[in-house]
């Protein structure tokens, strides 16, 4: 019968544990000196050793003729505990055996000398799952057992055991192996087995593994079923990702916020099959790279790759600032969250990367924060835009409203004057209500410095630069109407205030007195300047766009610096 790799190639002696030396070392030294405790605690994540060096100190203490601490694997006791035949060395399942009756059973056999070896051992798997009554009645035999008996417990989750316990052991931490030196062991383990790993192959499988080499070793037998030959193409195939083309691929994506690319590359391997979870991990360990890369001064030491993947890191991190990387990585942290509570894992990985490629879309403070550091940049690095364009239009007020009808200009010329037009259905002008009338000046100051406008008597139409801080003002005070006027702009010509457009609800929004009201006070708090209101319409308006939350952050920047932000 065929036996797994993890089994066939499980370590007899300490010298062939791998990545735990300061474990092995230790008891090699209790061994030889003749001070073996009665009590050991081993501890750390799973594939890590813990069982197998229960084994390997079980065989050790009962040996006949131990070498400077390692058991022989030659005598008559070590053999009879590797196939089984001297039953001195017990394993229990304390996941399975958890109960106060099992420990009271297991107390009793405490009393036994061993059959053949110097120590009867229990070795207890998963320690802590033992029940609280179960604890209690290990507690004294744990503490004061027979001298013939030593107890070997081991766990994934020490937090759970109590402290009367973790007393009685002397405590081993195991560490997760090392990639560079589980990829040594993958690499001497093929070679036995007559299979030809990659360099590549074998770090790839060392990473996926997480420290544990017992997953390692799974993977490979996987990969041995497939092909004698093992690069990372085949590694990433069995284990189910995703592949660093299609990593560099979406990374790319995300950095020229193309869309649509992200969406083909992971219909693509959704087809293949690939695990959307999987590809999310894969993601998370992908810009972690260029967190790394972008933060660490020595980053070619926490970054497990070859010389040639760590290089195209580098290339590619540079597409990024810090506040993307962290950004990315949240997004995709919450992503795979959602995903293990039980949402559909395409669905939320599209919307991840549709969020990524479209920074407008996400509303979140890490989105935020990053979109402002990008404005920043743009700030300090920004070049002179041109000119805002003036117009020359009249503008045709009735009473207290006005309304102007316009062509826009095209290629930076001066937009021609038009007469206003006899009215029509689509402009309906009504005399202001008793409660449209422009209302006495505050006796506040106003909330903001008042804005370089063109004052009452000019004839000069600019666009109004202050037209974010008006929004902002508006949104406090006036959430429909805010909603409404969202892509619109705003023109200034001497007294009155010309509202650009391409919502046609404006109009009939302006003419009640409530909204009228709500836009006069907005400005007097913005400028300090009592407008007129009238309506500049333009013909041929591209349709309206959803309003971004930096949009008015943005305009302000540009007004008050001169630069154009891209």
């Amino acid at each position: 019968m065929y036996q797994v790799l993890y089994r066939k190639y499980r370590p007899k002696v300490f010298a062939d544990v791998y990545g735990q030396d300061h474990i092995t070392s230790t008891l090699k030294n209790e061994i030889k000196n003749g001070r073996v405790s009665h009590a050991y605690l081993f501890t750390g994540s799973r594939g890590t050793g813990k069982t197998t060096c229960a084994k390997i100190l079980a065989k050790a203490v009962n040996c006949e003729s131990n070498i400077d601490g390692e058991p022989c694997n030659e005598c008559e006791v070590c053999k009879g505990l590797d196939n089984g035949s001297i039953y001195d060395v017990v394993e229990i399942d304390a996941a399975s055996n958890n109960g106060v009756d099992n420990i009271r059973e297991l107390r009793d056999e405490t009393n036994y000398a061993p059959s053949r070896g110097k120590y009867r051992v229990y070795i207890i798997d998963e320690v802590h799952m033992l029940s609280t009554g179960a604890f209690n009645a290990l507690l004294k035999t744990l503490e004061e057992p027979p001298a013939h008996v030593i107890f070997i417990l081991a766990t994934t989750e020490v937090h759970k055991l109590p402290a009367t316990i973790l007393s009685r052991c002397q405590r081993f931490d195991f560490k997760r192996i090392q990639p560079e030196t589980m990829a040594v062991r993958l690499k001497e383990v093929a070679e036995k087995e007559g299979l030809t790993l990659d360099d590549d192959a074998a770090v790839l499988i060392a990473r996926i593994a997480d420290g544990a080499l017992r997953d390692g070793l799974s993977i490979l037998d996987q990969c041995a079923g497939r092909s004698k030959e093992i690069n990372s193409k085949l590694v990433s195939e069995v284990a189910g990702l995703a592949g660093k083309e299609a990593m560099y691929k979406l990374s790319d994506c995300i950095a020229n916020k193309d869309c649509n690319g992200a969406m083909s590359v992971i219909s693509e391997l959704y087809q293949n099959s690939f695990d959307m979870e999987r590809l999310c991990v894969e993601m998370i360990n992908h810009f972690r790279n260029f967190l790394v890369a972008k933060t660490v001064r020595k980053s070619r030491e926490l970054i497990i790759c070859t010389d040639d993947e760590y290089n195209m890191i580098i290339e590619a991190s540079k597409s990024f600032t810090v506040e993307e990387i962290i950004n990315a990585l949240d997004l995709f942290q919450n992503t795979l969250v959602t995903i293990k509570g039980g949402a559909t894992a395409r669905i939320e990985v599209e919307m991840a990367f549709v969020k990524l490629c479209e920074p407008k879309l996400d509303e979140s403070i890490t989105s935020i924060l990053e979109r402002i550091s990008l404005l920043e940049r743009s700030v300090s690095s920004g070049s002179v835009i041109k000119p805002v364009n003036t117009q020359t239009v009249q503008p045709n007020a009735v009473n207290d409203t006005a309304y102007v009808n316009q062509e826009a200009p095209q290629n930076n010329e001066k937009a021609e004057e038009i007469k206003p037009q006899p009215q029509t259905e689509a402009v309906v002008q009504e005399a202001p209500t008793q409660e449209d009338k422009p209302e006495p000046e505050p006796t506040v100051q106003p909330a903001y410095q008042p804005s370089t406008q063109p004052t009452a008597d000019s004839n000069e139409t600019v666009e109004f630069d202050r037209w974010g801080e008006f929004m902002d003002v508006l949104h406090q005070t006036n959430i429909p109407l805010f909603g409404v006027l969202s892509g619109s702009k705003g023109y200034v010509r001497g007294q009155f205030f010309l509202i650009d457009s391409p919502n046609p609800t404006v109009r009939d929004f302006i003419k009640m007195p409530m909204h009228s009201k709500s836009i006069k006070k907005a400005l007097y708090d913005v400028t300090g300047i009592q407008y007129k209101l009238g309506l500049f319409k333009r013909t041929g308006d591209a349709p309206t766009q959803k309003r971004d939350p930096l949009e008015d952050l943005i305009n302000q920047v540009s007004g008050s610096f001169n630069i154009e932000i891209k």
